[in-house]
């Protein structure tokens, strides 16, 4: 059997997959807070397992580098742009670091700020409904919410008409933060290659900071993903000519006389 076949069929099978990432990037262009993807690839090589009867065994030589698999998904988190917007309940970190929020399983997750609302027990939470880690409870007829550069939360006591800190938000960092696993609604969760979350001040020792009233954009750029995308789409094309081209010879080869 024709090799070629086989290792073309391995391009195009990754290169569909960066396209669907590519396009991802794209449809997430105007998402406050996403963050970018991007696919690893790596060489196929036959191994002890495959020549156990798993699917595929036939088509990989042994020892023989054979095509192209995808290795991950990597995300960028670049900083995006931060939006103005005003609004008291906007939040966005200013630099890095990710504030913990709990998931509805009861474990942690990590966001890079967004919207915020207040729940009916008076719990500043996400959009999505996840409650900050540490909890801030500002009540529900908290007035004139303010949040610092460096996470202290305070508000205008109704009754005494004094500014009243009622707690402090905190960043976290990773080792590797393009190892976080995305949950979606702008959430992640640790994992084995993020590392776990170590604890980082707001605006100490380099740390992030948060900002009120600003939103973070996107960090896609539409100039490289268009790039991207070309040369995805350019490489599609030349592992059809490829196919085309064994499919060819396979057929000179059967239309052999002796």
């Amino acid at each position: 059997m024709n090799d070629a076949l086989y290792i073309a069929a391995t391009g195009l099978g990754a290169q569909q997959s960066n396209v669907e990432t590519i396009a991802n990037n794209l449809a997430n262009v105007n998402t406050p807070g996403f963050k970018r993807a991007a696919l690893n690839f790596e060489s196929l090589m036959r191994s002890e397992s495959a020549e156990a009867g798993q699917p595929g065994a036939a088509a990989l030589p042994r020892g023989k580098a054979l095509g192209v698999g995808v290795a991950g998904l990597l995300r960028h988190f670049e900083a995006g742009e931060l939006r103005r917007t005003d609004a008291a309940m906007d939040l966005a970190v200013r630099g890095e670091g990710f504030l913990e929020v709990q998931l509805p399983d009861g474990t942690a997750g990590f966001v890079r700020g967004g919207t915020l609302m207040v729940t009916a027990d008076g719990q500043l939470a996400t959009a999505a409904g996840h409650l900050l880690r540490p909890g801030v409870n500002i009540g529900r007829d908290a007035k004139d919410l303010r949040i610092a550069a460096d996470g202290a939360v305070s508000v205008l006591d109704a009754a005494s008409g004094r500014r009243v800190e009622v707690g402090r938000l905190e960043l976290v960092s990773f080792t590797n933060a393009g190892g976080l696993e995305p949950l979606g609604d702008g959430a992640y969760r640790a994992s084995a290659a993020s590392g776990e979350a170590q604890p980082a001040h707001a605006a100490e020792n380099g740390a992030g900071s948060f900002a009120q009233g600003y939103v973070e954009a996107s960090n896609v750029k539409l100039v490289d993903e268009m790039v991207n995308l070309m040369v995805a789409q350019r490489a599609y094309e030349m592992n059809v000519k490829v196919i085309q081209a064994a499919d060819e010879m396979l057929g000179m080869s059967n239309n052999l006389r002796k």
